[in-house]
């Protein structure tokens, strides 16, 4: 019996389980078309190369050749640019001078106005008028500038300046410092008046600024950033006059200028082609608008408001007609009121004896809420609130004590500081 006859062979002649066995076909010719095409690109990009190395080496050659610059002589030196033959240029050697300075002629008088001043005559006569303040209280140290205002001693800056001050020094151009008294200071203009005893004093000239024009040149002298820039003179014009700021709740008119003026400028004087004072610098916008700032918005403080003030504050200590409530306080951090449960408002420090406030019980301690039903949170607002108010107006405060409100009604004295 042939065991072989009924065997299934499903194996094919050429052909295992892994796959043929006829050998692949060759790609040899596919490869070496590769190469030669490889080869004849690398000839081509090197022959490229070599053309461009050359031609960059023909247009340097012809720019060294052609752009020389040429120095000519004459009254005055200059410098002409213009394509010249190599062989044309001047070869400059070592030791030959190339630029020639001339004598500096002396600066020109810089005059801003027909039968004016020049800026440094305006200078010159009012620097030794300038002083240099420098205010101790106790939240530090600050500096500031004023001005003389007569051989007695007095001298004028702003309220701002030595307001909480405990001490108040003054300096002198010639460097003489003096211990100074606060004869009286006005927050609503923000002026204030000092005492030195001192001699041979220079006061400053003033001139009326109801008679300013938008345009007029003006210079600024100051102490900006301190002592250390002290006697810094500044210049510009008057960019507006009778220009209504508010500040902290309440309107100035002021003038307005492009002179620079920066913390330390305070209290110094702005002047006019003449060498007349016509103003008190006191702030520049970035000052409470801006805390980036802002370049050429400076405002000064009228002489006519300057005079009228200061001999207020001179002959009496204070001016007349400013209501005040007799209260001083601070505001309520927001960490306060939410710790001991209390509630938004001024925080009382101090009850001047002999107000209203004090007669009525007010007492340091307690917290002062509303005034007029407006609400109260910081002292800006409360000067804010009295000075909208007369002199013998009652209002209605909102005290609170003791986990209590109580209202009371309050009449305004005048503020004899």
């Amino acid at each position: 019996m042939d065991h072989h006859k009924h065997y299934d062979n499903s194996w094919e002649d050429s052909v295992y389980g892994t796959g043929r066995t006829n050998p692949p076909k060759s790609r040899a010719g596919i490869i070496a078309l590769l190469l030669i095409l490889i080869i004849f690109l690398c000839g081509i990009i090197t022959l490229l190369g070599a053309m461009n190395v050359k031609l960059f080496q023909r247009l340097r050659t012809q720019d060294e050749d052609e752009a020389i610059v040429v120095f000519t002589e004459g009254e005055e030196l200059a410098a002409v640019s213009q394509t010249v033959p190599t062989e044309q240029a001047q070869i400059y050697q070592e030791g030959d001078q190339v630029i020639d300075l001339h004598q500096n002629p002396q600066a020109v008088e810089n005059i801003p106005a027909e039968g004016g001043l020049s800026l440094q005559e305006i200078y010159e006569q009012n620097i030794r008028s300038v002083v240099s303040i420098t205010a101790t209280g106790v939240s530090g140290t600050s500096s500031a500038t004023g001005v003389i205002a007569d051989e007695a001693g007095y001298i004028i800056t702003n309220a701002h300046v030595v307001d909480g001050a405990g001490a108040v020094t003054v300096q002198l151009t010639d460097d003489r410092v003096f211990t100074a008294d606060i004869v009286g200071m006005d927050e609503l203009s923000d002026l204030a008046v000092l005492y030195i005893n001192a001699q041979d004093l220079t006061p400053a000239r003033f001139a009326d600024s109801s008679n300013l024009r938008v345009g007029d040149t003006v210079i600024a002298i100051g102490d900006p950033l301190g002592v250390k820039f002290r006697g810094t003179c500044t210049d510009g014009i008057i960019s507006a006059i009778n220009r209504d700021v508010d500040v902290d709740g309440y309107t100035m008119t002021l003038i307005q200028t492009n002179a620079a003026l920066n913390a330390g400028n305070s209290g110094g004087p702005l002047i006019n082609c003449y060498g007349l004072v016509i103003g008190i610098n006191t702030m520049k916008i970035g000052t409470f608008s801006d805390s980036a700032g802002v370049e050429g918005i400076g405002f000064a403080i009228p002489s006519t408001t300057v005079k009228e003030i200061t001999e207020e504050l001179i002959s009496q200590g204070y001016v007349s007609g400013r209501p005040t409530i007799g209260l001083t306080g601070e505001s309520l951090s927001m960490f306060y009121q939410h710790y001991y449960n209390l509630p938004a408002g001024v925080y009382i420090t101090q009850v001047e004896r002999g107000s209203d406030a004090y007669s009525k019980g007010v007492r340091s301690g307690d917290i002062l809420i509303s005034l007029n039903n407006q609400a109260v949170t910081s002292m800006n607002e409360l000067t804010s609130a009295v000075y909208n108010c007369q002199v013998g107006d009652t209002v209605q405060a909102v005290i609170f004590r003791g986990g209590q409100q109580y209202t009371l009604e309050l009449t305004l004295k005048e503020n004899k500081g």
